[in-house]
């Protein structure tokens, strides 16, 4: 049930492709991480990706009906991942330093 509490908060999980090492973020061991995942996959829950050794599971929005229905979460509770980020505010760092003549940074 960690597992599936875990995707459904964050809405996507990472799991390094070494079957004998506990997960990072869940205290179950890897291989019990990637069967949970493989079974969601085959139901359509999730999707995969997979670099680097490292396996990539995304919630599918049937994925997200499911585990609401499973875990007893109320509707108005969502991923991380469908959550909206605060607006960024003022300029990106590195605009607006001082300039010399022709837009070239000045010495000294």
């Amino acid at each position: 049930i960690a597992t599936y509490m875990k995707i459904f908060e964050e809405g996507v999980l990472v799991a390094k492709k070494d079957l004998y090492a506990k997960h990072t973020d869940i205290d179950v061991p890897n291989l019990h991480v990637l069967k949970l995942l493989q079974s969601l996959k085959s139901r359509g829950y999730v999707t995969e990706r997979f670099s680097w050794l490292h396996f990539y599971y995304f919630l599918t929005n049937e994925g997200i009906e499911y585990l609401r229905e499973f875990l007893h979460v109320p509707a108005d509770v969502v991923p991380a991942t469908l959550k909206k980020s605060a607006p960024r505010t003022g300029r990106p760092p590195g605009f607006g330093g001082p300039r010399g003549e022709g837009g070239a940074p000045r010495e000294g």
